[in-house]
């Protein structure tokens, strides 16, 4: 019988040694992903057009939206799908939620967030589920889940759709996230409305690669100081 621990290998597929001269498989470019990636943008929430995903391209961007890191095999994140008339039904319970927690509400906003709602033809409410139980950290799960949203946004992409990545008050108040159907334990990660991209929207300033990544050195990365030691005079590299 195997060990336990040879069982858990055994599912995720064999290892490879790296070392032991396996042939490395040389997979080519994807070109046409890569240049849908360098288009990946935040679009208006006004810019999100009909129609949305069919049921076909739905299961498709679930599907790959669930191809993150999870550590544990633990799925700390889950999907409520808001669309069709189920956006007025929803979007008329937080109006009203909305109006009882606001009583000086304009009467021009007494159905702001049912207009929030029906903009996009697809609503993919991101949940975060994390286990505290659980032996993987719980800073890993939440990881996760912001993997699995993001994820969701490059496979919309990908198939032709765009999105815009939102939290606000639904996400952040205890019963307007119960109306959504958050259980406890939960919390809303974001809305990521999804629909037809109306024009391409102009890309924001990006940071260089240069400014945001950095290989590590024993010089730049070196531990601080005791308040005994001589600071150091030089930042070259041994």
């Amino acid at each position: 019988m195997p060990s336990p621990a040879h069982t858990h290998h055994a599912a995720q597929g064999p290892e490879v040694d790296a070392e032991s001269g396996a042939t490395p498989r040389m997979l080519p470019p994807a070109q046409e992903m890569l240049a849908r990636l360098e288009q990946r943008r935040s679009a208006p929430l006004r810019g999100l057009a009909e129609p949305g995903p069919t049921r076909e391209e739905l299961a498709q961007l679930i599907a790959l939206a669930a191809r993150v890191p999870d550590h544990g095999r633990l799925v700390p994140w889950r999907f409520i799908l808001i669309e069709g008339d189920a956006r007025q039904a929803l979007g008329a319970q937080l109006d009203a939620l909305y109006a009882r927690q606001n009583p000086e509400l304009p009467p021009a906003k007494a159905d702001m967030w049912t207009l929030y709602l029906s903009r996009a033809p697809l609503t993919v409410v991101l949940v975060s589920r994390p286990d505290p139980g659980a032996r993987v950290p719980e800073w890993n799960q939440v990881l996760s889940a912001g993997a699995a949203g993001m994820a969701l946004t490059v496979a919309a992409t990908a198939l032709g759709f765009a999105t815009q990545w939102l939290l606000k008050w639904p996400g952040r108040d205890p019963e307007a996230a119960a109306l959504v159907g958050i259980r406890p334990g939960e919390r809303i990660a974001g809305f990521i409305h999804v629909g037809r991209p109306v024009r391409l929207t102009e890309d924001r300033p990006r940071p260089a690669p240069d400014a945001v990544a950095s290989f590590w050195t024993p010089a730049t990365f070196a531990p601080a100081s005791g308040v005994n030691d001589q600071p150091s005079t030089s930042n070259d590299t041994p």
